[in-house]
């Protein structure tokens, strides 16, 4: 049998690659920055807005900050009619230069309203990342690496969880909080090179008229999507989710499980950084292996597979591993690579959402889907702070998070299957 190469990228593709994977790595940095440093910042800003930094108040604090994070994250639909309108490489410098400008300013608040406001702010910035970059690749990259393509991509996110756990671990650990929120504003020096070395994708270029933004956001609601439209929001909301109640207390768990341990607070710091990376290298090595999958099995029966382990791994995890009587640390932090593995499931959307809308629509489509569900994430976030401060434990309440993957697997097989079809024109 012939062995057929895949396709050589050009130029454009390849910087464009790089460009939106850049801006998706520094994105996971600049989002992941507040949790490594949630307990500590809260600590010395809870006291100056009249607060007492108790463990029950910072994690009730910290989920109503979570919950605001998320929705300017939901807000970041906005930019998907913008790009349909005005361009997929620009807006992704206005995405960019949005969430850099709002963490670098993190690092001078005096209060924890203030800090809310950044993070609000930051979220409309970093929510929009993701569809621009996912847009970018699906229409510009060559049909047959366009779902390798988007693998890769999403790879960008968790090497940034990365840089932020190295960042806390030299940076945050000497210099503090404020020092990392300053780091965090670095991704607007990628700006520069994007505007001068990527161009449009050539499908976007070609369309055929003039799109109108209002326009584009309707399409949505048409009779021909308004079906995937709400499945693929209420996809996105299960795995927000996941990732907001589940893998964002990490730290704060770890650190409390060192605390328990009788481990110093800075052998604790340092584990909850190593312990985002044990998380950060199970979906890294998930997103490399989804492409394959979806390819061979379909989209539908990958998202399946990334739910239950989902579903399995939070509930374990928390709700047994959490609370063993002995050596909890070190199982808790074997369970994080599987909890980690399972968090690959949102690469299945950098793929699948591309192939489900035409190039009208498609930037519209994937940041609303992206989106929305932010909203519903926000309430399920200040849910999970509300229940730790009563109950006054972080296990129990994120492991009930689970509950909501068990419910994604049977809304799985209504989603519209896409393998094997060409990107809508």
């Amino acid at each position: 049998m012939r062995v057929v190469a895949p396709s050589r990228l050009t130029r454009n593709q390849a910087r464009g690659f790089w460009a939106a994977w850049g801006g998706w790595t520094l994105d996971g940095m600049d989002s992941f920055i507040y949790a490594l440093v949630l307990a500590p910042a809260l600590t010395d800003l809870l006291p100056a807005s009249g607060v007492r930094p108790t463990p029950g108040n910072i994690g009730y604090y910290g989920g109503i900050l979570f919950a605001l994070f998320l929705i300017g994250w939901g807000l970041s639909m906005v930019w998907g009619p913008v790009a349909d309108r005005f361009g997929r490489v620009r807006t992704l410098t206005l995405t960019i230069l949005c969430y850099s400008l709002f963490t670098f300013l993190g690092a001078f608040v005096t209060n924890v309203w203030q800090l809310a406001a950044c993070r609000l702010l930051a979220g409309i910035g970093i929510g929009g990342e993701w569809s621009m970059g996912g847009t970018f690749i699906a229409e510009e990259w060559p049909e047959d690496r366009r779902a390798q393509g988007a693998g890769y991509m999403h790879t960008g996110y968790y090497f940034g969880i990365f840089l932020a756990a190295i960042a806390n671990y030299t940076i945050g650990a000497h210099f503090g909080w404020r020092a990392m929120f300053a780091v965090g504003g670095a991704p607007a020096l990628l700006v520069t090179w994007i505007r001068r070395s990527v161009h449009e994708p050539r499908r976007w270029e070609a369309r055929p008229e003039r799109i109108v933004m209002t326009r584009a956001f309707a399409a949505l609601f048409s009779p021909e999507y308004r079906r995937r439209t709400l499945l693929n929001s209420l996809y996105l909301f299960i795995s927000i989710v996941g990732l907001w109640a589940g893998s964002v207390y990490v730290p704060a768990s770890v650190t409390q499980l060192a605390v328990r341990g009788g481990l110093p607070a800075s052998t604790a710091a340092r584990l909850a950084s190593a312990a985002t990376m044990i998380l950060s290298t199970g979906t890294i090595l998930g997103c490399l292996a989804l492409p394959w999958l979806a390819e061979r099995y379909g989209r539908r029966a990958t998202l399946a597979l990334f739910f239950a382990l989902m579903c399995a791994s939070i509930a374990v995890t928390f709700g047994y591993v959490f609370y063993l009587p002995s050596r909890a640390l070190q199982w808790f932090l074997v369970c994080l690579f599987f909890l980690g593995l399972g968090g690959a499931n949102f690469a299945i959307y950098t793929l699948w959402l591309p192939e489900q809308y035409r190039t009208a629509c498609r930037a519209s489509a994937f940041a609303f889907a992206t989106s929305v569900g932010r909203f519903g994430g926000a309430g399920i976030t200040f849910l999970v702070g509300a229940g730790v401060a009563r109950y006054q434990t972080i296990g129990v309440p994120v492991a009930m998070t689970a509950v909501a993957f068990a419910v994604g697997l049977l809304l799985v097989p209504f989603a519209e299957e896409t393998k094997g079809r060409p990107l809508p024109a």
